[in-house]
């Protein structure tokens, strides 16, 4: 019998359609603008929010393209899957950053089909076409900030 890995705790229980969604749109905000994943997000059932840091404000065109290509991700039914990994081997996979001090041994790698691979605890779907569409709410930019406000279509 495989013994399940030792992981940190978890103190939130996510709705994983809108869960899996935001990865999906941190790796639409990595691959466009270049720039981290989410520095602060907030994710809810109803509503969401996700921060991310920019040299300048993105353009109406471009906010625009970010919630047709998460909704083009969605519509292609990826298989999300989990792996085990040593941080080690994860460290060459995903951005290990926002990682607490405290981070245990072996890290739970999530992968969107071969879009996205992030180390995270929190729940998902099985398969994105559990994931209704996605909706960009609105957007604001601050000092280097951008704030999006997002929402699932239901």
């Amino acid at each position: 019998m495989e013994q399940q890995p030792q992981l940190n705790d978890h103190n939130k229980k996510e709705y994983p359609p809108m869960h899996t969604a935001e990865h999906i749109l941190n790796r639409t905000m990595v691959r466009m603008f270049g720039c981290p994943r989410s520095m602060n997000a907030h994710i809810e059932r109803k509503k969401s929010k996700c921060d991310y840091l920019l040299e300048e404000a993105p353009t109406e065109a471009q906010m625009k393209e970010v919630e047709e290509t998460v909704n083009r991700v969605i519509d292609q039914h990826l298989p999300v899957k989990i792996d085990f990994l040593p941080v080690e081997e994860a460290g060459m996979i995903v951005d290990l950053n926002k990682l607490p001090a405290n981070v245990s041994d072996t890290l739970r790698i999530v992968r969107v089909g071969d879009y996205d691979a992030c180390a995270c605890i929190g729940d998902h779907v099985a398969n994105t076409s559990e994931i209704p569409p996605f909706k960009l709410l609105n957007c604001d930019y601050r000092d280097g900030r951008l704030r999006l406000r997002f929402k699932l279509e239901e």
